[in-house]
């Protein structure tokens, strides 16, 4: 098995514009020794999965200690470099934001996406205190001396209100990704953003390796593939069709 730094290296070399690395978002062990057997190049966490999996909504919604409990038992089963979906940290303050990614990078992660929405409240944080909350992510993983790869989420679009023009907030999306980038950030997380002439002109425009949520099939992602994305991601809907296909199936015996 690679070390956790070398693997936190080689996932960190797998973000290439136009060739991204596709990542089929799990929920548990079980599932990522699946996505693992399939051909996948590095596993990666849902949280809306992994809470739903457990009976939970998403948002925080399961508890730090049972998702760092299911995280590190997905790092235990597969042989491959493992990001963990860590929400907004499980806390406010940098200080805390902090101690929690030092107890997931214990674990053998070797990434996490950390998000800008206020989790449990409205809107998204101001730019300075997600960029000081940022900065407590980097500094944590300078700490324990792994190159961990921090993909910065804006839920600039994924909030927007349904009748936004999304196309009115690339230049707050942009402004963010800037901010982001300085304070230790590797990459920058788009979802909610399905415009491809706008997501074209992020990858254009910004300094980070884009990150991209596909909800559809294959052909959609060569699709978005090709506009310089540097990371697809499935979210939510591996396991949307997993249960979708277990009830048809449960049904047949009832």
């Amino acid at each position: 098995m690679t070390s956790q730094i070398d693997a936190a290296r080689h996932f960190h070399s797998l973000h290439k514009p136009n060739e991204p690395i596709v990542l089929y978002n799990v929920w548990d062990a079980g599932s990522a020794v699946a996505v693992a057997r399939a051909g996948a190049r590095a596993i990666a966490t849902g949280s809306w999965s992994v809470a739903a999996a457990q009976g939970h909504t998403d948002g925080q919604e399961i508890s730090l200690d049972d998702a760092l409990a299911i995280a590190a038992r997905i790092v235990a089963k597969v042989d491959l470099p493992v990001t963990v979906d860590f929400e907004g940290g499980y806390a406010t303050d940098p200080a805390l934001v902090g101690e929690n990614v030092r107890r997931l990078l214990a674990l053998g992660a070797v990434g996490l996406n950390f998000e800008d929405q206020v989790v449990d409240g409205p809107g998204l944080h101001a730019i300075d205190d997600q960029v000081a909350r940022l900065r407590a992510v980097r500094k944590a993983a300078d700490d324990q001396g792994v190159p961990a790869f921090i993909n910065a989420r804006t839920d600039v679009f994924l909030k927007a209100a349904p009748d936004v023009d999304h196309a009115g907030l690339v230049d707050e999306a942009l402004a963010r990704e800037a901010a982001y980038a300085k304070a230790g950030a590797d990459g920058f997380f788009v979802p909610g953003l399905k415009d491809k002439a706008l997501i074209r002109r992020i990858c254009e425009q910004a300094t980070l390796p884009i990150n991209v949520m596909v909800m559809g099939e294959p052909d959609e992602a060569r699709e978005i593939a090709a506009l310089g994305v540097s990371r697809i991601s499935l979210g939510p809907a591996p396991y949307i069709r997993m249960t979708a296909h277990l009830e048809r199936d449960a049904a047949l015996f009832f």
